[in-house]
């Protein structure tokens, strides 16, 4: 986590759109875009083949030779690449569409043989970027479009690799499609948890001693638990849609595991709506004890300022210049022989007095 005196500059999000009038299902790059390249996992019962940095012959040869395919996209600047897959696995092209403009919000579509889900991750937690991924699933194939290398899938990748039996290995496309939505919502919980020992921890300095650099922090961690919460309950939603379908291609028992992951994005939304409320409740204490201080400061200073005035009153009038000799009502303490320690003495027993006044009203 950065230091809470470090303001950290967001990029400016803008969605790459075709240009008005485009036919539907055009697809245009990002100029930002990553180069694309290929993944190809191949599974059955018994036996699984990865292939690093595929090409499309290589789906081609074997997109209908195993029983389950996973073949995973990294980057979005292969425009051709992207419509030949479309057409290897026939996706649907406003799907498509929809894999090139990130920044779409999650969901899900349903079609004849396949199903499209759009799901957001946490891409890099302290620059706040967040990335699209797209993932098509039919009978027999899972399809992953992402928009830069990195992603939370290698638990799912290590399941694949493990030994006999394989749950992962023995079930059909949409088991594997369940495992990569889970792992990605369950990416979810190490940052949500970080944050939260964050707030505690600012909590507990607060309750300390509050700084304006506490302030600053506590409005930046809720601006990002407003994030997290718009992405989360569409992804909840999302998810919901998935378990509700009656397509052939999703089976009653992947919904129960799909059930799982929808309770995980519901406990996921009350950590960061019970953030939300946390940080909300310390920016008001933060506030308030900010206004404390600032009013004992000035009740200090009103009660030195209450005592010095009897006292510059009384200096005041001391200090005149008057001749005692002209007349006896010219000051004739000027003449005393103990006239200025009496003076000090005097002001000494009027400003313990005033103290001991406020003490005895329990203003001090």
């Amino acid at each position: 986590m950065a230091k809470a005196e470090t303001i950290k500059k967001r990029a400016p999000v803008t969605a790459r759109r075709p240009p008005v009038g485009a036919s539907p299902g055009t697809l245009i790059a990002d100029p930002a875009a990553r180069r694309s390249e290929l993944r190809l996992t191949l599974m059955s019962p018994d036996k699984f083949e990865t292939i690093e940095n595929a090409s499309i012959d290589d789906v081609n040869a074997h997109c209908h030779a195993w029983p389950v395919i996973w073949l995973d996209c990294t980057g979005l600047a292969n425009i051709p690449l992207i419509e030949e897959i479309g057409r290897i696995f026939s996706l649907h092209p406003l799907a498509l569409e929809d894999v090139v403009n990130t920044g779409q919000r999650p969901k899900v579509d349903f079609f004849e043989d396949h199903a499209f889900v759009v799901v957001r991750m946490i891409d890099d937690v302290t620059a706040h970027r967040y990335e699209q991924i797209a993932v098509f699933f039919g009978r027999n194939f899972v399809v992953t479009f992402q928009e830069r290398e990195g992603d939370p899938f290698d638990p799912v990748r290590k399941r694949i690799e493990s030994s006999m039996p394989n749950r992962l290995r023995a079930r059909d496309a949409d088991y594997l499609a369940y495992a990569l939505i889970d792992a990605i919502v369950d990416s979810y919980f190490p940052p949500i948890e970080t944050a939260g020992e964050l707030v505690d921890s600012i909590e507990d300095q607060m309750l300390r001693a509050a700084d304006k650099h506490q302030m600053r922090r506590l409005h930046e961690l809720r601006r990002d638990a407003n994030v997290l919460k718009g992405v989360l309950w569409p992804m909840r939603d999302a998810l919901a849609t998935l378990i509700r379908n009656d397509v052939s291609y999703v089976k009653p028992e992947t919904k129960i595991f799909l059930n799982d992951t929808l309770d995980h994005s519901l406990r996921l939304i009350e950590l960061v709506e019970t953030q939300r409320d946390m940080l909300t409740g310390l920016i008001e204490m933060h506030v308030s004890l900010s206004q404390a201080r600032t009013s004992d400061v000035i009740s200090y200073l009103t009660i030195v300022s209450v005592i010095f005035i009897p006292l510059t009153f009384l200096a005041g009038v001391w200090g005149m210049n008057f001749d005692p000799e002209t007349s006896p009502w010219n000051m004739p303490e000027l003449k005393a022989q103990y006239g200025y320690p009496a003076a000090l003495v005097f002001m000494a027993v009027v400003a313990l007095g005033l103290v001991a006044f406020f003490r005895w009203k329990k203003w001090l």
